[in-house]
């Protein structure tokens, strides 16, 4: 693809399913309230931690058709209503624009597992001719990006990016990518994930990155705060419509906000683990600082992976200290959502491009005492922001890395 440095993509449309609300109106108002959605979740028995942040209110059969519905697993209804939510929000209608100028890239870490774990026990209790036909076109990764397309007309690109906790923000930077070297007009791109299910659960709390606070749900999501003892799983989805900024303009669209810089790296270190130096992570930055022609001093704002796991919290906050000395005001807001996994990327994007417009840096949930290890800027509290220029971080197992450079309107 052409060189992207310089680039501007601008953002247009923006739509969210969290468990901090459905659409983004809503999302942000709770993001900068600093509340936790964190609960106790039966449903995750027989699982050791049964701690998930749900997306709650959310009736797909009323906002996608019952039969409809039924036919798609919840990684995929996330990503349609919130892409309605983003479409409608940019004023693009996709029954006057050219198909095969519209890309769809989404990132998801692991497609619909609900599905298959469900399908799985139709077999072992009624036999495989029970199984439904429906089982791999609902749990298929690429079924998210295939579903947008044949919703919308799409017929440009279409692909779904899997780099684990990284691919919703990996997606975003291959939208870019793909604007920039004009394979495109417009791309749909996120995240999207719905992995709370009895047997992922188990097998993150069977890896100990899992926090075990069931007697205080609340405060479970901790992340830079001393007493953190790992992360609490989420589910969700983020979409943003991105156009070239000449083309926004010319429209007379609103602009959110403007994705300048993209890097992206690989630890090429452990399955899980984090390099404990945080070099590979820094050169994801300092690639993103590069793409986007700037100097560290120029962010202001920092919307960290930060996990609440104890190693990944601690890399990550040092390689900020050593990147950005400056102290640019550091949130997380998986303090509130939980871990969106492969979502996260893109609902954290969200979150920074509203940071920076409305000039409010969220809180960080839970923060009560910094891990004295750690010298960031990491507030418990919303704090104002006069910045143009904010990163996103998104750090994936396997060591794949992917940091976004987001810029004010």
């Amino acid at each position: 693809m052409a060189a992207t440095s310089g680039f501007e993509a601008a953002v247009t449309g923006l739509g969210m399913v969290t468990p901090a609300g459905v659409g983004t109106k809503e999302n942000w108002s709770a993001v900068r309230a600093g509340v936790s959605r964190a609960a106790v979740d039966p449903s995750l028995d027989p699982s050791p931690v049964q701690l998930a942040c749900r997306v709650t209110e959310f009736d797909a059969g009323r906002l996608l058709g019952e039969r409809r519905a039924l036919r798609l697993d919840p990684f995929v209804h996330f990503a349609l209503v919130a892409a309605a939510e983003a479409l409608s929000d940019a004023g693009l209608d996709p029954a006057t624009w050219d198909g095969a100028r519209v890309g769809v890239v989404l990132g998801t870490a692991d497609g619909g597992p609900g599905t298959v774990e469900a399908q799985h026990r139709v077999m072992l209790e009624e036999g495989g001719r029970w199984v439904s036909p429906l089982l791999l076109p609902m749990q298929l990764p690429n079924m998210l990006a295939g579903q947008l397309a044949i919703e919308y007309g799409c017929t440009g690109p279409n692909l779904v990016v899997a780099t684990a906790c990284a691919s919703g923000a990996s997606a975003i930077g291959t939208a870019r990518d793909l604007l920039a070297a004009d394979r495109c007009d417009v791309v749909l791109t996120g995240g999207s994930e719905a992995m709370l299910t009895p047997l992922l659960m188990s097998g993150f709390a069977q890896m100990g990155a899992l926090s075990r606070r069931q007697d205080d749900p609340a405060a479970a999501s901790r992340p830079f705060d001393a007493d953190r003892d790992g992360f609490v799983a989420g589910e969700g989805a983020g979409v943003l419509v991105m156009e070239r900024a000449a083309d926004a303009r010319a429209r007379g669209a609103t602009v959110h906000g403007r994705i300048v810089g993209y890097g992206a790296s690989a630890d090429a270190h452990h399955m899980t683990k984090p390099r404990a130096d945080g070099r590979g992570t820094e050169a994801a930055v300092r690639a993103a600082l590069a793409d986007a022609g700037l100097e560290p001093s120029a962010i202001g704002h920092v919307n960290a992976h930060g996990t609440a796991t104890p190693l990944n919290d601690l890399v990550e906050g040092r390689m900020i200290e050593r990147v950005l000395p400056h102290g640019p005001r550091v949130t997380s807001t998986k303090g509130v959502t939980g871990h969106l996994l492969g979502a996260s990327g893109a609902i954290e994007t969200i979150y920074t491009l509203l940071a920076l417009k409305h000039g409010v840096a969220p809180p960080t949930a839970n923060l009560t005492r910094r891990d004295d290890r750690i010298d960031i800027n990491v507030s418990a509290r919303q704090e104002p922001l006069e910045t143009e220029f904010a990163l996103n971080n998104s750090f994936g197992f396997g060591g794949q890395n992917a940091v976004l450079v987001a810029a004010a309107p």
